[in-house]
């Protein structure tokens, strides 16, 4: 796998957070809690937790090949972790297959243990995203070489989070895609979804004129709030999504 470096972390603007990087392997974690909050043990509780969490899937790849390799839902063997299992559950909703979510997955578990300890936290892992706020925040949409990208974002309010924002990209990226979408952002509570039905909607993305369609099915999938998907100067959006000009 080739490395791409993730120049997008460079826009972090938010004064308030004090922000760290946790890195397991292939899991790289970029991540900000409130200032008064932060401490080193923070770092290494999330570390933990991803080393744990890795390890229970990597061990259960090995019971269940398929897990890793399949572009179609699965079920879960019986005894699978809860990792396995989330991802089952929200590849199963989107219609592909269970890697689809990991990135969210992590995104989510490492969040929803540092907001045991900070009331705003914002994971990132490779470009999806785990937020919970107690203020209103901008997030860049990145979607490549699209005049949109960078120059548009999503207006996330207090009452919206904790909430999962996740993309997937036909063009940007190693992740496996179907489509030739710039970007597909799709907006719920649990990332792991997010994560799973941006692929999905990013597959059916083969020119501005899917646009629409990539949001409604989006929409239709239980639990999604919002979605949005871009082709190069070609923009669709739906749902609880508040565009915002950066």
């Amino acid at each position: 796998m080739v490395y791409e470096p993730r120049l997008y972390r460079r826009m972090h603007s938010e004064r308030d957070l004090c922000r760290f990087r946790v890195l397991v392997d292939e899991t790289d974690l970029d991540i900000a809690v409130r200032r008064d909050r932060y401490n080193d043990g923070l770092r290494d509780m999330v570390e933990r937790l991803v080393r744990e969490e890795r390890q229970a899937l990597i061990e259960y790849i090995n019971r269940d090949p398929n897990f890793l390799r399949s572009l179609e839902p699965c079920k879960p063997l019986a005894g699978a972790p809860f990792s396995a299992v989330e991802m089952c559950e929200k590849s199963r909703l989107a219609g592909v297959g269970p890697m689809a979510a990991v990135a969210g997955l992590f995104a989510e578990l490492a969040g929803k243990l540092l907001a045991r300890h900070s009331r705003d936290v914002i994971v990132e892992n490779g470009g999806d995203i785990w937020l919970k706020t107690s203020r209103v925040r901008n997030v860049a949409i990145y979607a490549g070489d699209s005049p949109f990208s960078c120059r548009v974002g999503l207006e996330i309010r207090p009452d919206q989070t904790p909430l999962g924002i996740c993309t997937s990209s036909g063009t940007v990226g190693h992740s496996l895609s179907f489509g030739r979408a710039d970007a597909v952002v799709i907006l719920a509570p649990s990332a792991v979804l997010a994560d799973a039905v941006a692929t999905a909607a990013a597959n059916r993305v083969r020119g501005a004129e899917d646009l629409t369609r990539a949001v409604e099915f989006a929409l239709a999938v239980p639990g999604v709030s919002g979605a949005v998907a871009i082709i190069g100067d070609r923009i669709a959006a739906a749902g609880q999504v508040r565009l915002t000009p950066l």
